[in-house]
């Protein structure tokens, strides 16, 4: 894998990130009254309270997946040092 692609699937999935973070939140603290709609720019979806639990474990999986993402982008040395 190239950085190019590396680096456009770690933006992808942090858009995702906080797509669902939105969306946890709004259902969450009562912001969506029934429903509420996610969309992560790839795909939408209309979620409920009772999506809670779902929506939660593919946030995790996403977390998971920015990490797998970041360390290939790192191990391929393709970048040697953090950036600050």
């Amino acid at each position: 894998m190239d950085r190019a692609f590396l680096e456009e699937r770690i933006t992808a999935t942090k858009a995702a990130i906080t797509a669902y973070e939105e969306a946890i939140l709004a259902i969450a603290t009562g912001g969506a009254q029934v429903s509420y709609k996610l969309d992560t720019g790839q795909t939408a979806q209309w979620v409920t309270k009772n999506d809670l639990r779902d929506l939660e474990k593919a946030l995790e999986g996403l977390y998971n997946r920015l990490t797998i993402l970041q360390k290939r982008l790192n191990q391929n040395g393709l970048i040697t040092r953090p950036s600050f």
